[in-house]
């Protein structure tokens, strides 16, 4: 039986290969993408979600627009990196798929509610703004959730948007807390194991030489998105963060982490949105989180490959 799952996401190019993955592997059930605010704003990461699932040819899927804002704070954004559309590097059609009349948190809140327990598992690749606002909203749901794979943190990589903080917990790092705390069992895909996870110009090329749209798509949007890092890391590739969650959940021997405990630093004057990891367990709290650290890049880029040639 496929697993069923919801995609929380702000698209975002590595965010548009996480959900094209995750709709081209039968072995998930994607039961709704929900937009989040984040490398951009609602209003763009709506349509980026509803361009993405339209290009993969699932219009089944619905697509649904959560909160506009953090939690607590004035909204950061990443336009530097993705570009001022979130998806800069290949234009995409103006979506024809709806974008649906109710709110993303109710429908997380409703589909928990509606399967059965330990049955949905919950993947944020964003700001965790809205699994926090649902669990707010419906603390009944909390032990109803299976687990989440997020994407977000950092330990031995430290931050990408400031010293301290991955950008993800940094921009709502009150919901990262209150997630973090929830007791629903997490796996977490830091900055460390994401900038491992570079792409490289065989496989780009690769890409764009498969047949149909989704390929020659991603290796646009690679294009573009790698600037970034090539530029501000020396590195030779892009790191593709999001698609970490998506291929754990199809093939987690590929990655490799240990059960810590994890807390999100809110109040730091220099270290808000820190991921206080205890990789070497010495405070004494209880784990709460599986906390990834390495990953087979090979295996990684040629599942998402193979899986995305797949798609139309």
């Amino acid at each position: 039986m496929a697993q069923k799952i919801i995609i929380d996401t702000d698209p975002g190019q590595d965010d548009a290969v996480a959900i094209l993955l995750a709709l081209a592997s039968p072995e998930l059930e994607v039961l709704g993408v929900v937009a989040v605010a984040g490398n951009v704003p609602l209003a763009l990461t709506e349509v980026n979600a509803r361009k993405i699932v339209e290009l993969a040819g699932r219009s089944d899927v619905p697509v649904f627009a959560g909160c506009d804002r953090p939690l607590a704070r004035a909204l950061v954004t990443a336009e530097h990196v993705h570009g001022k559309t979130g998806l800069d590097g290949i234009e995409l059609p103006a979506p024809r798929l709806p974008l649906q009349a109710q709110h993303g948190v109710d429908f997380i809140v409703e589909t928990l509610r509606r399967e059965a327990p330990g049955t949905v598992t919950l993947v944020p690749i964003g700001p965790l703004t809205n699994i926090a606002e649902a669990f707010r909203r419906a603390p009944d749901i909390i032990t109803r959730v299976e687990r989440i794979v997020l994407m977000g943190g950092a330990y031995f990589e430290v931050g990408n948007i400031t010293p301290a903080a991955e950008f993800n917990i940094f921009v709502d790092p009150e919901a990262a807390s209150e997630v973090f705390g929830s007791g629903v069992p997490l796996v977490v895909m830091p900055l460390d194991v994401t900038h491992k996870a570079l792409t490289d110009r065989d496989w780009i090329e690769a890409m764009r030489a498969l047949p149909g749209r989704c390929g020659p798509t991603v290796a646009g949007w690679t294009d573009f998105f790698e600037r970034f890092d090539t530029a501000k890391y020396g590195s030779l590739g892009a790191p593709l963060h999001d698609p970490c969650t998506i291929a754990w959940l199809l093939e987690p021997g590929l990655f490799h982490g240990r059960e810590i405990n994890v807390e999100i630093e809110t109040e730091g004057r220099w270290t808000t949105g820190m991921t206080v990891a205890d990789w070497w367990r010495v405070s004494g709290r209880a784990p709460n989180a599986l906390f990834l650290k390495d990953v087979d890049r090979d295996g990684l880029f040629d599942l998402i490959r193979d899986r995305i040639a797949r798609l139309p």
